[in-house]
């Protein structure tokens, strides 16, 4: 309890006060007067005055908040951020007083920071500790149905199979094998650990789209492993530990995490009996996996799934990169993170994806505790996702978000003036409801997560 406390601080802190920074600094920086920067809502347990700011460190650590003359009280969101100021405004740099090339300056600052931030979390992670790499190189399987034209020779490769060079390259990890095939000649020569000739594979289209699908084709070698269990789903209800190795599902000897994944995947609704490797000891484990619909058509698994939230430990390396490659990394890393957002927030407005797998703070906790467990890289690396995660957040287009205000300025700036402060007052009170709405919802179902059933 007392590492998961103290993971959600180390998660949450930064984010928030590198998010209200962004807006503090950029309000500084065009001229506009700031009242108050307050990291949490309601009133303050520590404060200093420094010039003409007050700074909060307040009670209910869910947020923070920059307080700017001009926008001391519009709506709900006042009483919630300590009420009103008792700084002298200076009309003239009040927010609303400003040009609009200005308050958007301020507005995107916020979400600015945190995509920075996650980029040099990522940058620096590659460049100092290394970047992890998943160590395998083995093959658990291979789509043969799925291998592009001139690629048929990699079918031969069977459960077990090492792939130790590509091209004379020696390969230590998946990723730099997933270099050479999205990024290497059109003719690649794989050496098998074992085998006295290499398989030979011409890519006759160079093209990316083909590249990934020989990389998809081959399936790496994952032991079946727990590494991370997901809060209040039925791996962990049922008794499932991070570290545990299952050996046998209803008696079949389990070989790899695929073989996990297939049993899983054909077993919705039904109770599925694992023996558990943990501490030494063998334990039995019954799960029974909750249905889920796939909706993609190109994916592996059936239309209606079983799923029990839980994902592999694989092995990793660390592999420091350059300075000049590290930053590549960095923005790799932060834009493919923003993306997976993106497409879970599509999902859940197409529905596609249930409004149950929106989480709370209780589950953003446990989730910083387990990857706490396994590591300071990994809990740096799910900070630096949480803060694409908050950037993505803000900017929804909600009256109180910095979306919501970014909307107010494109209308301001569509009409050639502003919107009334009655109209602004009314809207940002049904935006800061609607905040009020979704975060029950999201601790609604982290209850749901964490009671029996």
């Amino acid at each position: 309890m007392l590492l998961t406390l103290a993971a959600l601080a180390v998660v949450l802190g930064p984010l928030i006060f590198v998010h209200e920074l962004g807006h503090f600094l950029a309000a500084k920086a065009v001229g506009i007067q700031v009242l108050r920067f307050s990291i949490g809502f309601g009133r303050p347990i520590l404060s200093w005055r420094r010039g003409e700011t007050d700074y909060w460190l307040s009670w209910l650590p869910l947020g923070g908040y920059v307080k700017m003359a001009g926008l001391e009280d519009e709506g709900a969101a006042g009483g919630v951020e300590g009420g009103k100021s008792d700084i002298p405004v200076d009309p003239a740099r009040a927010f609303d007083q400003q040009p609009v090339w200005k308050r958007t300056i301020v507005i995107l600052a916020g979400v600015t920071m945190n995509a920075l931030f996650a980029f040099f979390i990522y940058a620096g992670l590659a460049a100092t500790a290394g970047a992890p790499e998943l160590a395998s190189t083995e093959i658990d399987s291979v789509a043969t149905h799925a291998l592009p034209p001139g690629t048929e020779a990699l079918a031969s490769l069977k459960f077990g199979d090492r792939i130790v060079r590509v091209n004379g390259d020696t390969i230590r990890s998946w990723n730099a094998l997933l270099d050479q095939l999205l990024a290497g000649p059109t003719t690649l020569r794989f050496e098998v650990a074992g085998r006295g000739e290499p398989l030979v594979v011409h890519l006759a289209d160079g093209g990316l789209p083909t590249r990934q699908a020989l990389a998809q084709a081959l399936t790496r070698l994952d032991p079946p492993r727990l590494g991370i269990v997901e809060p209040g789903r039925p791996a962990i209800r049922a008794g499932l530990r991070p570290g545990d190795l299952l050996l046998r599902a209803n008696g079949d000897t389990l070989r790899s995490w695929s073989d996990v994944l297939h049993i899983v995947w054909n077993s919705p609704g039904k109770r599925v009996r694992f023996d558990v490797l943990r501490d030494g000891r063998v334990e039995q484990v019954t799960v029974v996996p909750e249905s889920k619909v796939e909706t993609d058509s190109a994916s592996p698994r059936p239309h209606v799934y079983g799923a029990i939230g839980a994902a592999p430990n694989p092995p990793t390396i660390h592999v420091r990169e350059p300075l000049g490659r590290a930053l590549v990394s960095g923005f790799q890393e932060t834009w493919g993170r923003a993306q997976v957002v993106l497409g879970f927030l599509k999902g859940l407005v197409l529905r596609q994806t249930s409004f149950r797998e929106v989480g709370g703070i209780i589950t953003v906790g446990q989730i910083s505790g387990q990857v706490a467990r396994l590591g300071l890289d990994w809990l740096l690396t799910f900070v630096a996702f949480f803060s694409i995660n908050l950037a993505i957040l803000n900017l929804l287009p909600i009256p109180i978000l910095d979306g919501g205000q970014l909307v107010f300025l494109i209308a301001e700036a569509l009409r050639g003036k502003p919107l009334s402060r009655e109209l602004r007052v009314r809207l940002s009170n049904v935006g800061f409801f609607l905040l009020v709405v979704l975060m029950i919802l999201a601790l609604t179902n982290d209850a749901l997560r964490i009671l029996p059933r």
